[in-house]
């Protein structure tokens, strides 16, 4: 049985290889953007050409290349919580 990662990290190489740590979910994903909670709240990734090459929810890992423009989190109101009733989110994907 694997083991859940508990700690977020976020490796950026180039700006075209992302790797994530501390996954719990992906919301949505598309060639311009990647939208996934992870243990500290929901992280928008902003780009061209987003590819998902790895996605293990047993192990909280994500890998995607492509062109990173930007990096947001959506504040959630706590680890664990991803607050998107009442949030933008909540509001978007009603």
């Amino acid at each position: 049985m694997s083991e859940k990662t508990s700690k977020h990290r976020l490796v950026v190489d180039q700006r075209e290889s992302i790797a994530i740590s501390g996954v719990v979910d992906v919301i949505s994903f598309d060639e311009e953007q990647v939208v996934c909670e992870t243990d500290i709240g929901v992280m928008i990734l902003r780009g061209t050409n987003l590819h998902v090459s790895n996605l293990n929810l047993d192990n909280g890992s994500l890998d995607i290349f492509g062109r990173l423009e930007g990096i947001a989190y959506e504040d959630t109101g706590g680890p664990g919580k991803s607050g998107r009733k009442g949030s933008l989110f909540g509001k978007i994907f009603k």
